[in-house]
């Protein structure tokens, strides 16, 4: 399969220094971390009211959704693909989600 090893299209930004000087935890360290930073220096500022920083926020949360959509098509890419190759091989595709014993 040639999509294996693909990243994503959005590049880093943020470095590791700048993250960790502005505490990102790990888990939010991706390719939107440097629309988090000013995020959360705004929520700090804010007070965390929620009618604030809408911009920021919306921001962060449109490359996070583009980040998942991306993530999806290329997993539907690697599905075809997988079932593509079944096919001409004659072989079971394992499907992502299980049966359960009573279904």
């Amino acid at each position: 399969m040639e999509v294996k090893g693909q990243a994503s299209s959005k590049k880093m930004i943020a470095t590791q220094e700048e993250m960790v000087e502005n505490r990102v935890p790990i888990p939010y360290r991706d390719e939107c971390a440097h629309l988090l930073i000013p995020l959360n220096k705004c929520r700090v500022a804010e007070f965390y009211l929620p009618w604030k920083c809408e911009g920021e926020r919306h921001a962060y949360e449109k490359c996070e959704y583009e980040l998942v959509m991306e993530r999806m098509l290329l997993m539907q890419k690697i599905r075809s693909q997988q079932q593509s190759n079944a096919q001409s091989h004659d072989q079971a595709v394992i499907p992502l989600i299980p049966k359960t014993a009573n279904a």
